[in-house]
């Protein structure tokens, strides 16, 4: 069972609250350097010469590497510390939007991408990681909502106001100087940004990689964390695949909206997400015992939103999409229970790698889905049939959801039964006498 170090107060002070600002705003500049392409789309394709195809691999190629690196990701994190990670992922984030304000070529663009999906990629990891050093669990959850809501300001910056910029001062101006603010900015977190209350770095001795294979498969073992994973892959797909990639192309060619309506629409599930995350980590942060009850009330409205999308005759009504949109824009917020597992269930010296384990589910999810989108979207020209695989990846993971919370929970009856100490206390029920009909023995917390 873990335990919370002894640096971590009972409430953390002004200057906590002043260091996880500083790093924050380092993931709300990754998600502005993301999601950029998505109201610059038409301008890349004149600018390179492309079709969409090769449009959608700028998106499919960045969020590949974002995923490919959250493992080795909380490794680095916990073995250098969030502060130096956050410093390198603002140089790779800087340069990479340099490289394509100044890009004339696709193949250079493709790099482009690459290198600012790499500092996209050691972001959010290294802010979660600050902030469970710096705050207690109660607030834990509270922080990392926050978070996710700055990161959605990015989002919006990069719609209207750089469809503005794009208009006016064009594509190498308006990257360019978006790539210099971000290298910038690495001097405030030089300054501004402690790893611990105690110190300004910590790091921990150089592993040999049987060690680090060793600490993966540690956190692996956990149920805790292998239920975080699965909450992240099935709660914020459904937003990621609409906003990335497929939502306008639905909206547009599948529903006959217009080009601004179909972006206004989308909005939906930035500001959605904004209300809901800080009011949602909030709660959950009180009441910790409700966070998987919670979840699993989220998957069957998710469940519902679909339904309604995909089964209705015609035209699917404004009214009727924004209403949906809202349900879907819960996903990134309900995706933050997965980070509080990894948290609760892991040492602190352990809880980078744990996190970096849960942060790939949902970009493995939106990966895959919107591949298969692609496929079947080419085989048949009908979205509705494309986007049955939002339904089917949805209930994949909701199985692996139900799985391994059995599995969470059995472990923690076990420990309570050693008289171990339990991050949350949960209330037996008759159900949870099935888990042995779904594999082995549970792993200890």
């Amino acid at each position: 069972m873990s335990s919370r170090p002894a640096t971590t107060p009972s409430a953390a002070p002004l200057t906590s609250w002043l260091i996880w600002l500083t790093a924050a705003i380092v993931y709300l500049l990754a998600v502005f350097h993301r999601t950029s392409l998505g109201v610059a789309g038409l301008d890349a394709a004149e600018r390179f010469g492309v079709g969409s195809a090769a449009l959608s691999a700028f998106t499919v190629l960045q969020i590949g590497v974002y995923a490919a690196m959250q493992i080795p990701t909380g490794v680095l994190v916990d073995r250098f510390g969030p502060r130096r990670i956050l410093t390198c992922a603002l140089v790779f984030l800087g340069l990479g939007q340099v490289l394509l304000a100044l890009a004339d070529t696709y193949a250079v663009a493709l790099l482009a991408r690459g290198v600012l999906g790499l500092g996209d990629a050691l972001t959010f990891v290294s802010v979660l990681r600050l902030a469970a050093n710096h705050f207690p669990g109660k607030q834990y959850m509270l922080v990392t909502a926050l978070t996710g809501t700055l990161g959605f300001i990015g989002n919006l910056a990069a719609t209207l106001p750089l469809t503005l910029l794009l208009a006016g001062p064009g594509w190498t101006p308006t990257f360019l100087v978006a790539g210099l603010v971000t290298l910038a900015f690495t001097a405030a977190v030089t300054v501004a940004v402690r790893d611990t209350p105690t110190s300004r770095t910590s790091s921990s001795a150089a592993e040999s990689a049987s060690e680090i294979a060793v600490q993966l498969k540690e956190a692996l073992r956990v149920p805790g964390t292998r239920l975080g994973f699965w909450t992240h892959f099935t709660t914020p797909f459904s937003q990621n695949v609409m906003v990335l990639l497929w939502g306008v192309p639905f909206l547009v060619e599948g529903q006959g909206y217009s080009a601004t309506t179909a972006s206004s629409l989308l909005a939906v599930f930035v500001v959605g997400a904004m209300v809901a995350g800080p009011v949602l980590g909030g709660f959950i942060g009180r009441r910790p015992e409700l966070r998987m009850p919670l979840v699993a009330v989220y998957l069957a409205a998710t469940a519902v939103a679909w339904a309604v999308l995909l089964g209705w005759p015609g035209q699917v009504p404004v009214p009727v999409l924004v209403a949906a949109f809202v349900v879907l824009s819960f996903g990134g917020p309900f995706s933050t229970v997965g980070f509080a597992l990894a948290r609760d269930y892991n040492p602190m010296a352990r809880v980078g790698t744990a996190t970096g384990i849960v942060n790939v589910g949902g970009f493995v999810a939106t990966t895959v889905a919107s591949l298969l989108i692609g496929v079947l979207l080419e085989a048949t020209g009908d979205y509705r049939i494309a986007l049955v695989t939002m339904v089917l990846v949805l209930a994949f993971g909701a199985w692996r959801i139900c799985v391994w919370w059995l599995r969470a929970r059995a472990a923690v009856f076990a420990a309570e039964d050693r008289g171990d100490p339990v991050p949350v206390r949960l209330r037996r029920h008759r159900w949870d006498s099935v888990r042995t009909s779904f594999g082995r023995s549970p792993s200890p917390v």
